[in-house]
């Protein structure tokens, strides 16, 4: 997983020991995400699938895209899809994704770089590989999180944010085991450069065969770890867990991750992403690409869309082979 490697981890800041009275938060479930299809048929899975809505608040959602090795002509991406009431983050550890909206933002990102992007009142966009990328085939890997906005901020106008991977905070912990990509919030006073509206924290942290990673978190943010690639325990009970899982934590001050000693030759490491957020604690209405507090909401934003007042197709957008579908993510069971 090339997505922000350094050459020597040991020269970086270091998170600090915990204080003898923080709490290891304990974990309250491990859940194993589904595998399914997106787009015109890439994998993913559904990293948050079987947990409850609200212990997730405030995010909706996550695909890990991948990990896939594409044929040349087979990288498949999504058709123009609108959105509105919450804010979408597309991390791309290997490979390459393009984005454009009807707001006029865009770009491409590549591995370990991130596309933040703010639906608020509503917009188009589509994302797909790029041109060169479906013709030669080749790795691809990813995540896509939806984060919620609360109702203050959910007519905000769009917003998008070209994350590159060289802006996020590098850490370490105290004996060098483990390397933590900090791409929003903040982590022993190093902040991620992701902006948010809703209070949060995303980090990729790569923890060593063997190392064990405790990290302060806020007390008033709840806590997910979901495991990209290796086994490990996590938590004060070290609760085993595996490739394609999801631990949700209880209330403390720290959270727990380890790395099995023995990795297999293909994951030679435990990779995981850390979540954790302010609830925004507000009724959730979910209709397909829109949430909102209401399902009247969410009817006038189906109307809004049918009418043409989300945006239209920029006349700037060229299409190329490998895309259609539908959108990216969808509606819990």
């Amino acid at each position: 997983m090339p997505a922000v490697t350094v050459a020597d981890v040991t020269a970086l800041p270091r998170v600090p020991e915990p204080g003898p009275t923080d709490l290891d938060r304990g974990v309250r479930s491990v859940t194993t995400a589904p595998r399914g299809y997106e787009g015109e048929g890439f994998p993913v899975r559904r990293a948050f699938q079987g947990v409850d809505l609200r212990d997730l608040d405030p995010f909706l959602h996550m695909d890990q895209m991948g990990e896939v090795e594409y044929a040349p002509g087979e990288p498949k991406g999504t058709s123009w899809h609108p959105h509105r009431g919450f804010e979408t983050v597309t991390y791309i550890i290997d490979g390459a994704f393009e984005h454009q909206d009807s707001h006029g933002g865009g770009g491409n990102i590549t591995n370990g770089d991130t596309q933040w992007m703010t639906a608020g009142g509503g917009l188009l966009h589509i994302e797909r590989p790029p041109e060169a990328l479906v013709a030669s085939g080749g790795l691809f890997h990813g995540l896509q999180l939806w984060v919620n906005l609360p109702k203050a901020d959910k007519w905000l106008e769009p917003k998008y944010q070209d994350l590159r991977a060289r802006e996020a905070a590098l850490l370490t912990t105290p004996d060098g085991g483990a390397l933590i990509r900090v791409i929003a919030g903040e982590l022993a006073g190093h902040e991620g450069p992701g902006s948010t509206y809703t209070p949060m924290a995303m980090m990729h942290a790569t923890v060593s065969p063997g190392a064990r990673m405790r990290l302060p978190w806020r007390r008033d943010f709840n806590a997910l770890v979901y495991v990209l690639s290796g086994a490990g325990t996590v938590g004060r009970d070290d609760r085993p867990i595996r490739e394609g899982q999801l631990a949700l934590f209880g209330p403390g001050d720290l959270i727990s991750v380890a790395g099995n000693r023995g990795q297999d030759s293909r994951t030679p490491a435990l990779d995981v992403v850390l979540l954790g957020g302010r609830p925004i604690r507000e009724p959730v209405a979910w209709g397909g690409p829109f949430v909102m507090n209401t399902r009247a909401e969410v009817l006038q934003a189906f109307e809004d869309y049918q009418k043409g007042k989300l945006g239209v197709i920029p006349a700037s957008y060229v299409p190329h082979g490998g895309l259609g579908g539908s959108a990216l993510g969808g509606s819990p069971a």
